[in-house]
């Protein structure tokens, strides 16, 4: 599939939109997500870090697996993901890391802000201006990069 028209876009917004509505009613956060692989396939997500007490388990992330284990495969290049509202930095990574090709939204984060959802510390933080939230320090171990050796030498390696 190419990327979506503006007129698909809306589409499929929508329709994240209504994912993400309907996950409300049934005990969820307010977010949801679709993702259209390259061979038009559609993948849907909603939000369950409550239902399953998983953090990670954002609608983008829960979509983004969806269209993974579906097409046999971690990379989704070519992909569009359309979300209910801005993807926060977690949302975001995982796209990138998933190779997704452009990504469309709803609301943004300041009306997530509004309705208790701020991610604002979290873009502060990468941005460097608020280190304190996570520390994060290397040890440094003599046997830092083992893992790095084995992965290089281990012939049946998949690359991503």
């Amino acid at each position: 599939m190419n990327q979506a028209d503006h007129g698909d876009a809306n589409q499929y917004l929508e329709r994240a939109v209504a994912l993400a509505t309907r996950n409300v009613d049934d005990g969820g956060g307010p977010f949801g997500a679709v993702v259209v692989t390259r061979d038009g396939r559609v993948h849907e997500g909603v939000n369950r870090v409550t239902r399953d007490n998983d953090p990670t388990a954002h609608a983008e992330v829960v979509a983004i697996r969806t269209a993974a284990a579906a097409s046999a495969s971690y990379d989704l290049h070519g992909a569009v993901l359309y979300t209910s509202c801005e993807p926060c930095p977690l949302c975001l990574a995982s796209a990138l890391w998933a190779r997704i090709g452009r990504v469309y939204f709803a609301a943004d984060r300041h009306g997530a802000a509004a309705a208790g959802f701020d991610d604002a510390l979290f873009y502060d933080y990468f941005a460097g201006a608020r280190p304190e939230l996570l520390p994060v320090t290397r040890g440094d171990i003599p046997a830092s990069d083992a893992p790095f050796q084995a992965w290089g030498a281990f012939k049946r390696r998949k690359e991503y």
